[in-house]
């Protein structure tokens, strides 16, 4: 299954790590760090450029991104419960 993150980004679920609130990661310094960290390798995908609500952190084998989304993470949440229609 896939998720869809919002504008054109669409992302297989099964490679999902975690989906963050992105008030909640920022409030920390470990936080902020991996971020920033990500930005610089490279690895940062924003799936809008609206205002960012939320994370996800997505893996495959050796591949790791950051999508940054402006959709909540409660949403985006529910949107991986919920079958496609």
């Amino acid at each position: 299954m896939y998720l869809h993150l919002g504008q054109n980004t669409v992302i297989r679920q099964k490679n999902i790590v975690g989906i963050f609130d992105l008030d909640s990661i920022t409030v920390t310094e470990r936080g902020r760090e991996y971020i920033k960290k990500a930005e610089q390798k490279g690895r940062v995908i924003y799936a809008s450029m609206e205002l960012p609500k939320s994370c996800v952190l997505w893996k495959e084998e050796k591949k790791e991104r950051l999508y940054i989304s402006q959709l909540s993470a409660a949403t985006l949440q529910k949107r991986m419960t919920k079958p496609f229609l």
